[in-house]
């Protein structure tokens, strides 16, 4: 059973690409002719871009792409396309009673995705949540074992959403590489340990995309938690990630989805400059200044917390 802990706050590392660290080194000449060593953070930002219709948008360079931080402008130091990145995956499937019926198809789709989506750079672990949240399997590669904390589910009773996500967010900060939290639910959280706000600063102080799954158990409105539901999505869009609801596809269509924004995703980075003083929170933004605004959706997190928490075991 995992419980949430209070986190330290001390820069942390990031690990992209060819062993780059958030840290670059930036070497200032002072006037007596001094070098000078500052350590100056890289920020990394994952893009997703869709046309109107929702298809996929490949193709698209350095050049295109604008950043700013705080509404400045800034440079971008890092581009990649279809990023081959770690992916760090948690998996983190209600259980709660509400969901039992589903239970069967639950583990035997996300078996399916587990096993068309891992590489073997990446790792993958596996969170259960009902009145608390369990970890079923800790990251590994290893698709069996996966499996094998897939058929451990069980779960009843309430549904601690909050919980799962803050401590996922937790555990997946201390990982390098992309880092994706998979919630599949019903919607609602009735546990009231963590709340909303929290859940939420917990994954973006972690650099977290969250991908909501939401599997309703009925169609009409009645019955159905819709505030939950559209939590799922805010928390989806606030970091980056995206929401499904598993209608006629099913969660194997779902699963299909979250896979293929996976291997579409553009890496921005950028060693930040001219930083307002003061600020923890710094907000994003990532235009295509030669479209117009309508011509394409993209899709980023909102920004970063400029005191996150360290690494620690």
């Amino acid at each position: 059973m995992l419980r949430r802990a209070t986190p330290a706050r001390t820069p942390r590392a990031f690990f992209l690409a060819a062993a780059l660290s958030v840290y670059g080194a930036l070497f200032v000449v002072a006037q007596d002719g001094m070098t000078l060593r500052m350590d100056v953070k890289l920020v990394n930002v994952f893009v997703n871009v869709t046309d109107p219709n929702g298809a996929i948008v490949g193709g698209l360079t350095r050049q295109d792409f604008a950043v700013a931080e705080d509404n400045r402008p800034q440079d971008i130091a890092v581009f990649e396309r279809e990023s081959e990145l770690p992916l760090n995956l948690t998996l983190a499937i209600d259980t709660s009673a509400s969901t039992y019926k589903d239970r069967n198809i639950e583990q035997e789709a996300s078996k399916r995705f587990v096993h068309a989506l891992l590489r073997p750079q990446d790792q993958m672990s596996i969170l259960e949540f009902d009145t608390f949240v369990s970890e079923l399997t800790p990251f590994t590669n290893k698709v069996a074992q996966i499996d094998h904390g897939l058929d451990r589910m069980r779960g009843e009773g309430g549904t601690a959403l909050y919980d799962a996500i803050y401590l996922g967010s937790q555990r997946l900060g201390k990982k390098d590489g992309r880092k994706v939290l998979v919630l599949v639910s019903d919607g609602g959280d009735t546990v009231k340990s963590t709340t909303y706000s929290q859940a939420l600063e917990q994954a973006l102080r972690d650099e977290v995309m969250i991908y909501s799954i939401i599997d309703v158990p009925i169609e009409a409105s009645a019955g159905r938690d819709l505030g939950g539901e559209h939590a799922l999505i805010a928390l989806a869009e606030q970091t980056g990630g995206k929401s499904f609801y598993a209608g006629a596809g099913g969660l194997d269509k779902a699963f299909t989805q979250v896979s293929e924004d996976l291997r579409t995703q553009y890496v921005l980075g950028y060693y930040p400059h001219h930083q307002e003083p003061g600020r923890t929170f710094h907000r994003l933004s990532v235009t295509i200044p030669r479209a117009a605004n309508e011509a394409f959706n993209i899709r980023y997190r909102t920004g970063y917390y400029a005191d996150s928490p360290a690494k620690s075991d």
